[in-house]
Order: structure tokens, then sequence, then C-alpha cells
């Protein structure tokens, strides 16, 4: 759908038919930001379209070769409760509207009129907003930068409404597109063409102008003074397409990457990551400027999410560590700066990430207390700042999140209750905000784990169906966004078995079933996403135990064959991701309860020693998980051996499996049920029956099942 509005309908509402308009756009801006003001006006009316473009159509005629007038108020306004009338017939003949955002805009009641007064004559769809200074949607009054008439839709008679706005934004700010790129991307909007169109031809303008620039320099001149002057100016000439590209890498980083990363286009973002990291390989790291360094380190850290995503992990750790050293040179070069030690701080979170994957726990709570102290010395640069405060939330979550890997699981509990509460009142004043949404759902699933691992399972199955509700309403109102079906994925899975824990068969296989449904849609966005397939292959394996538990085999051994026959596609794929091994443990294991359940024993015996030599090869964020996983692979052999009738072989089977339980350690519901299953095939009832007497307590009811 076109931006614009038709031009005889703006006309009509104008109430200016035929007239022709005097300005190309109008620039609205707060009396503190005069200078910025003046800055943008310039590159505006300085900028000169690219002939190929000129001529062209346009919702408003054809496009000119420059962008003039641009109308822009020198003066303050005098304390009347109007516009002034010069202001008013500016804004009636005005073509696009650009507003400075900053706080101080934000605040300004005239910015804030101008913004409601173009609405209501000319819509919404022409104006764009330039972010100066602040945050957006921040829902703090010391950094909100958009007026409430850019936050929320105007109705006619502008006033506003209570539907969210979301208008066309370009930032001007470091850390976003940057002037430069933030400039090109006001003029696409304006001409209503593609940003690239506009960044190609800018660069292409720019090398024209710099070799024509290098051969007149050249000409006439000796052979010592021309080889000098050719030296100087391939100098410049480098600084100069350096600077033509930081355009462009802004746009990849920021506007590029900011719409790919909703549809979850793991291939495109790749691909703006190698690009950018092929543009800098060429440069010597050591003599980037700061933002070159920056960008780098930014690209570096886009590739490595793509590596992480497809559970490359040797990949991504190694690409995270290396955008690590540049936001930490960054740091060096200016340890105040807010933006840098934030952009250090991802890194370092996604660095303790990986350990905590992988087992390493005592290096994940190190990066984690190392996150948390920049998150503090953010917070201290600028209390205000209400992104920066948001990472001591996440810092305190992360925390948790380390102690519950050392099963610490009522401190967990407690922290991410205490957590909930700030998180909650964030995301309810900020209903437009995906990231807050998001983070919330986060903090109930790891407060259902929590719940889940202390055996209080109905609460747990109470803060599920909580996350549910938040992300599924998401979805309806705002339609398909990865960022929440990934989780609503994870949290269907993880109620299933909730479910299938409590008894309730039925009521866990649709849960299942809709998990399955929702890993089908993401697969079909990007079918490269290696934790997608491992969600579900998950599901498929998950729903095929609750139907076997039902006697329903033959679908249970549909579902079993198609969960492993991803585990073993993304095996071939990726043979070292830690989380295939764990796959591959599950498909094994419910291979060889169908085998049993089929009467063949043989058959389930061989699934059963693969089940354990897998299992004994699982690498887990919990080094004690793989410990359990192994006793059920000899719980499941001991068995299969006692239907073979070698009942001093499944005796030896069940008392290796006890062997590797550890002593003195708090266990999950389905770890006690373990314990109570090999201790009640050995005869010790009496130790058997004191744990199944603390899991009815709990409501577990899917004994001797552990996965």
């Amino acid at each position: 759908m076109n931006r614009f509005t038709p031009i005889a309908i703006v006309a009509a509402k104008a109430g200016r038919r035929g007239r022709k308009r005097r300005y190309w756009a109008f620039l609205s801006y707060a009396h503190e930001d005069s200078k910025a003001a003046a800055k943008l006006h310039n590159m505006l009316e300085r900028y000169r379209v690219p002939k190929a473009l000129v001529g062209s159509p346009h919702p408003l005629g054809t496009i000119p070769k420059r962008l003039v007038p641009v109308f822009r108020d020198r003066q303050e306004l005098a304390a009347s409760s109007n516009l002034g009338r010069e202001i008013k017939e500016a804004l009636v003949v005005s073509n696009c509207f650009i507003v400075l955002c900053s706080p101080p805009a934000a605040k300004s009641r005239w910015v804030d009129q101008e913004i409601r007064d173009f609405k209501r004559l000319h819509g919404e769809d022409r104006v764009f907003a330039a972010i100066l200074a602040g945050e957006p949607f921040s829902g703090d009054e010391a950094t909100e930068c958009f007026p409430p008439a850019l936050r929320y839709r105007t109705g006619p008679d502008g006033t506003d409404t209570s539907e969210p706005a979301e208008p066309i934004a370009a930032d001007l700010r470091v850390e976003g597109d940057g002037w430069r790129g933030g400039f090109l991307k006001l003029v696409a909007g304006m001409l209503d063409v593609g940003l690239d169109d506009i960044v190609q031809r800018d660069q292409q303008r720019r090398q024209k102008r710099m070799a024509w620039m290098a051969a007149a320099s050249l000409a006439g001149m000796t052979v010592t003074s021309g080889l000098a002057l050719f030296a100087l100016d391939a100098r410049n000439t480098a600084r100069e397409e350096r600077r033509q590209a930081e355009g462009l890498v802004e746009f990849m980083l920021g506007d590029l990457k900011g719409k790919l990363e909703p549809i979850g286009k793991l291939e495109a973002l790749d691909g703006v990551g190698s690009k950018i990291l092929a543009y800098y390989s060429k440069q010597d790291a050591a003599d980037l400027d700061d933002a070159g360094l920056l960008q780098r380190s930014r690209a570096l850290t886009l590739t490595a999410q793509v590596a992480f995503a497809r559970q490359d992990f040797e990949s991504a750790e190694r690409l995270y560590r290396q955008a690590l050293a540049g936001t930490g040179e960054a740091v060096q070069r200016n340890p105040d700066d807010a933006q840098r030690l934030f952009d250090h701080a991802q890194n370092v979170y996604y660095i303790s990430e990986l350990a905590r994957l992988r087992g390493r726990t005592d290096e994940a709570e190190a990066a984690t207390r190392e996150y948390q102290r920049l998150a503090d010395r953010m917070v201290a640069i600028d209390p205000a700042n209400m992104k920066w405060r948001m990472e001591t939330v996440y810092a305190a979550e992360n925390m948790a999140i380390v102690l519950f890997n050392k099963r610490q699981f009522s401190e967990t509990s407690r922290r991410m209750e205490a957590v909930l509460g700030p998180m909650s009142a964030i995301a309810r004043a900020n209903p437009g905000n995906n990231e807050y949404q998001r983070e919330l759902s986060n903090v109930l699933a790891w407060l259902a784990d929590a719940k889940r691992d202390q055996g209080h399972l109905a609460e747990a199955k109470a803060v599920r169906e909580r996350q549910i509700r938040l992300l599924t309403g998401r979805l309806a109102s705002d339609g398909p966004n990865v960022q929440f079906q990934d989780p609503l994925l994870v949290a269907r899975r993880a109620l299933g078995n909730l479910l299938a824990d409590s008894g309730q068969f039925e009521q866990s296989s649709e849960q299942f079933r809709l998990a399955i449904a929702e890993a089908d849609k993401l697969i079909q966005v990007e079918p490269e996403n290696g934790i997608w397939k491992g969600y579900s292959a998950a599901a498929q394996l998950e729903l095929a135990r609750v139907l076997l538990q039902r006697d329903r085999i033959t679908e249970a051994k549909g579902r079993a064959d198609a969960g492993c026959a991803l585990v073993a596609e993304m095996r071939r794929r990726a043979p070292n991701a830690s989380d295939w091994q764990e796959a591959q443990t599950n498909c094994d294991l419910v291979q060889a309860r169908l085998a049993l359940a089929d009467g063949s024993l043989d058959q389930a015996l061989d699934y059963a020693r693969r089940t354990l030599e897998s299992a004994k090869g699982e690498r887990s964020a919990d080094p004690l998980k793989p410990r359990y996983r192994i006793a059920a692979s000899y719980r499941l052999m001991g068995d299969i051996l006692r239907r073979q009738g070698d009942r001093e072989g499944a005796r030896q089977a069940w008392a290796e499996g006890v062997g590797q339980l550890p002593s003195n350690v708090s266990e999950r519901p389905r770890e006690l049920s373990e314990r109570a299953g090999l201790l009640e095939r050995l005869g010790r009832a009496r130790e058997a029956q004191i744990l199944n007497s603390r899991l009815r307590k709990m409501g577990f009811r899917d004994q001797n099942r552990i996965g």
C-alpha cells in the first residue's frame, strides 16, 4: 500500500484545490535541538536527487532534482494558545512532515500540536520521525523522545486515540542509523523509493566525484608532487569510501536486521553479517575509528547469533569472543559511554549463556556477574534511561538461571518472583514494546520451571498457562512474529510435560500437537534453523511417549519416526551440537520402548544399548542431569533383560543405574521417580515407598519415566 495520500485528496482536505505546493517538507523540532535542526535542514536543501530517479513517477507528481524548499521555523513561538499563522499555512502546503525526536521534543506542546495538525490535514502516512536522542516508547518521561501525537494514532479531530502508532523512523544516533544513514532513510521515504536505491546511487555519485577530483589534482603537476598528491588523495579516497560504506552498514545492522529478525530469516541475516565483515576484513582493526570498531563488533555479534540459532556453538563462541574483544576495546577508549557498555554487555551475556549451556557453570556465573556489573555501571551513568535499567532486570534474571543450573530451585523461584513484579509492571506500561512482552514471557517460563522442579506442579501449570495467554494474545493482535512463536512452542511443550506428569494424558497430547504445528510454521519460514527443528523433534518424541502410555502404538510409532528423522537430519548437519546428543538419546529410548511394547525383545535391547551409549555422551547446563539419563537407560535395559528371562543381568543393570544417581542433591520430580523405580526393582521397597509418597503429594502420577 502506498504510504502517501493521493494529492487530490490532500488538496480537497486543505481547501486549496489547484494551489501549487510550496514546501517539500515541514521540519518540526524543540528549541533545544536548533543546531541539529539547522544541520538537517541544510542537508535536505543541499541534497541532489540521483539523476536516474529525477522525473520518475511520484504520488505527488514527479520526483524533482532537489527537495526544496524545506520549512523550518527559526524563532520560538510566542506564548499564545495557537500556532502562528505562518506555521499553519506552511503545514497546509507541505508534502511531508519531519519531526526531530528527543526528550525536549517529546515535552514540547508546540511540536506535539504541529504533528497533530499535520495529521489532521494530510493523514499519518507522510509523517517521518528522526531520532536525535532518548528512546522511543520508553515509558519514562526523562528518556521518551516521541511526542504523544507520534506515539498514538490521531483521530480526525486531532485528539489522541488509544491505538499505538508505528511511525516511520530514522535513527540519527551513532548506535542507530547514524546521521548519514538516517538522512538517506528520510530521503527515501520522502521520495517514496527503496532505501537501497538511494544508498547505492549515493555511493556511486561520491565515488565518481572522488575519481574526478583525483584526476583533476594530478593534471599538470610534476612527477614528484603528483605522486605525493596521489598518495594523499588515495588516503582521502579510502577514508571517503569508508564513510560511504558506513551508511549501508548502518542500514544493514539497523533497519534491515530489524526487519529480518522478527521473521527468522537466518540465511539473510547471515548474509548481512558476512558482507559487513568482508568489508572490515580489508582494514586493520587497530586502525578503525570508534564507529568502525563498533560496527565490526555488531556484525560479529550478528553472525554469532546466526551460528547460535543453528546450534553451531563452537562457531558462535568463537565469533562472540571476537566481538567481545572489539566492544572491550571500544569501552577502554571511552569507559563512560553507556551505549558502549551496553554493546559490550550483550557479548558478555552470550558468552555466559554458551558456558551455561555447555555445562561450564562456574564460568557462566563469573560472566553473569560481569554482566551485572556492566548493567549497574550503565544505570550509574544515566539513571533515567529505561533501556539501561532493563539491563539490570535481565542481569538479575540471568543470575537466577545460573542458580537454577546449580539446582537451587527454591532460590531461583524466589528471585524470579522478585523479577516478575517489576517486569509485569513495565510490560503493562508499555503494551506496544515487543521486547518487554517477550522478556515477561521469559521470566514466566523460568519461574514455571523452578516451580516444577520444586515439585509445585499445580503452580507451575498456572504460570505456564499465563505465559501461553500472553503469547497467543500478542500473536492474535500483531500477527505472525517468531519472537513470540518461538517461546509459544516451548511453552506448549513444557505444559504438555507438566500435564503428562500429572496423569492428564489427553490434555498433554493436545499441547504437544499444538507445539508441533507451531514448529511446522517456523520451519517453513527458515528451514536452516536447528533450534526449531530440535523443538519439533522433541515434541514429536514427547507425544510418542504419551501415546505409548495410552497403548496407541501405531500412532506413537509414526510420531517417533518423524522425530527421529529430524534428529538424524540435523546430526548430519551439526554433529557436535550438544542438544542433538540429548535428542538422539530420546529417539533411541522411545524406539526401545516401542520395540518392547511390540514384543521385539532383541531389537528393544539393541536400542536400549544405543540409548545408554548416547546418554553417556551427553553434556548439559546441569552437569548432574546426564547421570539421571544414564540411570534411566540402565533401568530400561534391566526391564528388557528381565522380559528375556535374564534376572541376574536385569538386576546388575538396575544396580548400575542406582550407582549413577548422585547423593545429597535436590532432585526434580522425574528424578525422584527414577530413583524410586530403580529402588523398587532392586527390592528396596521401603525406600521406594517414601519417595513415591512424596511424589503423590506433589500430584506426580507419571512415575518411573525420565527425559
